[in-house]
């Protein structure tokens, strides 16, 4: 009986820790997807590409249809540096719609340096979104530099 106590426990902490592992992957949505509040541009430079999604209220079909999108491929614009900023109230005039000025529904995606790089007046996929990113020469820079933190150079020692 002892020796089935042992790999039961370790089967128990096991699923505890994957556990514990998926809630805590639910966090980041909260961070990549923000409500515009009083937050400008500004605050993003440098740091994340901001995708501002506008409407004139939440039931828009367009805006529903627009985070939908997102929501699917949300990991995609993560690992992008994409931080999703939501507008649906004019009449709070954030300080991003009075420097973006949408009329309706619209979606920006602005570059880390603060270039505005689209304006769509409908829904795109995020597959499209990403593929405008990657053509980016800061991008490119950065999946370079990762790729080559991950991989030891070729006359590095082997350990």
């Amino acid at each position: 009986m002892m020796r089935w106590i042992k790999p039961v426990l370790i089967g128990l902490f096991t699923l505890t820790a994957g556990l514990g592992a998926a809630q805590g992957a639910e966090t980041p949505a909260a961070e990549t997807i923000r409500p515009a509040g009083d937050a400008t541009l500004d605050d993003f430079r440098w740091i994340s590409r901001p995708l501002v999604v506008f409407a004139d209220n939440p039931a828009d079909p367009r805006f529903v249809q627009q985070m939908e999108l997102i929501n699917d491929r949300l990991e995609a614009l993560e690992d992008r540096d994409v931080v999703v900023i939501t507008d649906t109230d004019p009449s709070a005039r954030s300080p991003i719609r009075l420097e973006l000025r949408p009329r309706g529904f619209m979606f920006t995606l602005i570059s880390k340096d603060g270039t505005i790089l689209l304006r769509k007046p409908a829904p795109w996929d995020v597959r499209e979104i990403s593929r405008s990113i990657d053509k980016l020469p800061l991008r490119k820079q950065e999946v370079r530099d990762r790729h080559s933190a991950v991989r030891p150079p070729m006359d590095a020692p082997a350990e």
